[in-house]
């Protein structure tokens, strides 16, 4: 280990967005902790760690406050500065809402806000006693509109989004720094994993590139941003819309690209 490295936290790492951030912050000689929801985590690590730097591994269920404390307490037991930490865990659920399970949304609840709030709290006071740091918080440009057939899943990242424009205000005075980052559709997995293949998330062509969004974002955060729009000009050009077009008409477009053929 260089004791000179900075020392970032990573939540869902394993792949995505959250992979593409950790060879980010590799890059520019950040050690790094990861977490994810596999086994797939402990490969990921040791493709960060060809980057010439200390990556640590640790799998957990996001959805369970135990799966949250036990990466927490991980991380600090390294006995390091947490110089910026990423809050990047989340999931979608396609599919109707009459007929997705109550048990798959909750869970989506319990990961994308529970989680994400507990997993703030500890990484906040942490970098409060040391007066410094960064925390970029990944929502969504599904924050700024209503998500029929994602039903659940629009809100939850309309709430990280203003949870994390809230808590920047909060910790000005603490010398840290909050990151709202909202990236469009992006070419991941993510749309797979929520069952979206059937719909226009599923198909390839209309997403963005994850290396280009990423690096959007983390360019976000550096610049201290209080939030930024991820993608190509046209999702940014969306971003714009969505601020003076009727709920209902955004509603309405969501649902043609959202609702399984």
């Amino acid at each position: 280990m260089n004791a000179n490295n900075k020392f970032v936290l990573i939540t869902g790492a394993s792949s995505g967005l959250g992979f593409e951030l950790a060879k980010l912050f590799a890059k520019d000689g950040y050690d790094v902790a990861m977490s994810g929801s596999s086994d797939r985590i402990f490969e990921s690590v040791k493709l960060i760690e060809q980057l010439g730097v200390e990556a640590y591994p640790y799998k957990a269920d996001a959805s369970t406050f135990d799966g949250v404390e036990g990466y927490w307490n991980f991380v600090e037991g390294k006995n390091r500065k947490i110089d910026a930490a990423v809050l990047n865990v989340g999931i979608s659920l396609g599919g109707a809402f009459l007929e997705n399970k109550l048990e798959d949304e909750l869970r989506l609840i319990d990961i994308n806000i529970s989680g994400t709030v507990h997993m703030a709290k500890r990484v906040a006071h942490h970098m409060a006693k040391n007066k410094s740091g960064d925390i970029l918080l990944v929502s969504s440009l599904s924050a700024t509109l209503p998500t029929p057939y994602e039903t659940v899943y629009g809100p939850s990242k309309a709430f990280g989004f203003m949870f994390a424009e809230a808590l920047r205000e909060e910790l000005k005075t603490k010398n840290i720094n909050v990151t709202a980052m909202l990236p469009g559709a992006t070419n991941t997995e993510f749309h797979h994993n929520a069952g979206m293949d059937n719909t226009f998330f599923g198909d390839e062509k209309n997403k963005n590139d994850k290396t280009i969004v990423a690096t959007q974002g983390y360019e976000a955060l550096k610049n201290k941003l209080d939030h930024v729009i991820c993608g190509d000009e046209k999702t940014k050009q969306e971003a714009k819309e969505n601020r003076t077009t009727p709920e209902a008409v955004k509603a309405a477009r969501h649902a043609q690209k959202a609702k399984p053929e």
